[in-house]
């Protein structure tokens, strides 16, 4: 039987001899060639520099290492050279790819959301003022909200602490709150809600002086109603001085409805150099029980001094030193060199009227004088008063007085009879009635509408 192994040697080409011992041959040995796996349509190589779309040939690449070209050329089959292109023919139109880049899903939006935009706005549009972007075209801008407010301005007293009812001053409300001890307080009435505003108007903030001249026919009541009006400015403005002053020529009786004690003038005030404190200026004026001081005219006939224009001036150039507010008893007589020189230095007028024809023409020709004078602005702030002075006046005849009057822009306040008045003698405003007091009150509270916000120096009176 043949042996096996040599078999296996004739059929591998062996005709040496037989050895017993076989050494490997350790000298460098060949690889090995596998074979080349079926060739696979590769990926282009990725160039960081877009393709060319005229010659894709003439692309700029980075060179690749040695040993990755053979592998390469190893392992993929060997790449046809392209034929070279015409001269005459045309280059091939690039691919839609290379002009239309794939885009990248990514940067793939949302339909209707718009990103948002940095830098200037687009065209000629300004940037936006302080305060923020606006919420569109016509709409106001978006404030954005301040700073928190403080604790104690989110503290108010009103709102903790109930407001309290103030207790009626009269009438039978006034007898209900004493009857039942305070528990039922039916609180003040209508007429006493209108007193306290009128009130609270004439005590209204006052800057420099405040002038205020009273005219009108003799006989109409124009010395009551300065003392009446001096006296009601001096009971509620207790933090200001108030002075009547008597620049009436004819014999003025404003230092005996005022202060009958008076003993002062013009020519003492004028006279004496000494006048520096109000002290002083105390010693040569008069005064009332609601504090209203006043500087009284010439009282005695044996001794006639008559008034002039320079004494007026200087005497109320010193009493501006030391009072607010001053009340003027004027002359009847508009020509009048000291009832010129008071209109010049006027801020407000009353034009004092009696409820009779006669009263009521000198009223009207008082004010179509100023009116053809240029004394538009004081026009303006004159209040006309018709005084029932004998309570004997038709309720007619006031009624068309009061229209005509109105009708012409003016303030007109009607003043009802009052048995304290008539008789004459010094006006306490305590006795008065109330109605008369509450008219009074009216007439002090339209001059108040006028005072001056600013220092009178700055201001035009005429």
């Amino acid at each position: 039987m043949a042996d096996p192994d040599d078999t296996l040697r004739r059929e591998l080409g062996w005709t040496g001899p037989e050895e017993d011992d076989f050494e490997p041959d350790t000298g460098p040995t060949r690889p090995t060639l596998r074979p080349e796996p079926p060739s696979i349509p590769g990926r282009p190589p990725v160039s960081p520099t877009p393709p060319n779309p005229v010659n894709p040939d003439a692309e700029d690449r980075v060179p690749a290492a040695p040993d990755a070209e053979r592998a390469r050329t190893t392992f993929r089959e060997p790449t046809q050279p392209s034929p070279p292109q015409q001269p005459s023919q045309p280059p091939p139109p690039p691919p839609p790819s290379a002009l239309h880049p794939r885009p990248d899903p990514w940067e793939q939006r949302v339909p209707g959301w718009n990103a948002p935009q940095y830098g200037p706005p687009p065209g000629n549009q300004p940037w936006p003022q302080a305060g923020g972007f606006g919420g569109g075209p016509g709409q106001p801008p978006h404030v954005p909200p301040g700073p928190p407010q403080s604790y104690a301005d989110r503290i108010r007293a009103s709102d903790l602490v109930p407001p309290k009812r103030q207790p009626p001053s009269g009438g039978w409300r006034l007898l209900v709150y004493r009857a039942t001890f305070g528990l039922v307080n039916p609180g003040p009435s209508a007429e006493e809600l209108r007193q306290a505003e009128l009130e609270a108007k004439i005590r209204g903030v006052l800057r420099g002086h405040y002038k205020i001249g009273v005219m009108g026919k003799g006989g109409v009541g124009k010395t009551t109603v300065s003392a009446t009006i001096g006296s009601i400015f001096a009971h509620l403005r207790q933090d200001d001085r108030v002075v009547a002053i008597d620049a009436d020529t004819s014999f003025g009786k404003l230092g005996s409805r005022v202060d009958p004690r008076a003993h002062g003038s013009y020519w003492e005030l004028t006279s004496d150099k000494n006048l520096e404190t109000f002290a002083d200026v105390r010693s040569r004026v008069g005064n009332n029980s609601a504090g209203l001081f006043v500087l009284a005219g010439e009282s005695t006939p044996a001794r006639r001094r008559v008034l002039d224009a320079a004494i007026y001036r200087e005497a109320v150039t010193r009493l501006d030193k030391h009072f607010s507010i001053s009340v003027v008893d004027c002359s009847s007589t508009m020509d009048s060199p000291v009832t010129q020189e008071v209109l010049r230095d006027l801020d407000a007028l009353i034009v004092v009227s009696s409820p009779w024809v006669d009263g009521a023409a000198t009223a009207g020709q008082t004010l179509d004088w100023l009116s053809a004078n240029g004394m538009t602005r004081l026009l303006q702030r004159t209040v006309v008063v018709l005084n029932d002075s004998d309570g004997h006046a038709d309720k007619r005849t006031r009624s068309i007085l009061l229209n005509q009057f109105a009708g012409q822009g003016q303030a007109v306040v009607e003043i009802p009879f009052d048995g304290h008045l008539r008789p004459g003698g010094v006006v306490d405003i305590q006795e008065m009635s109330p109605k008369v007091r509450r008219k009074f009150l009216e007439v002090a509270a339209a001059l108040a509408d006028h005072f001056p916000t600013s220092d009178d120096h700055t201001r035009e009176r005429s």
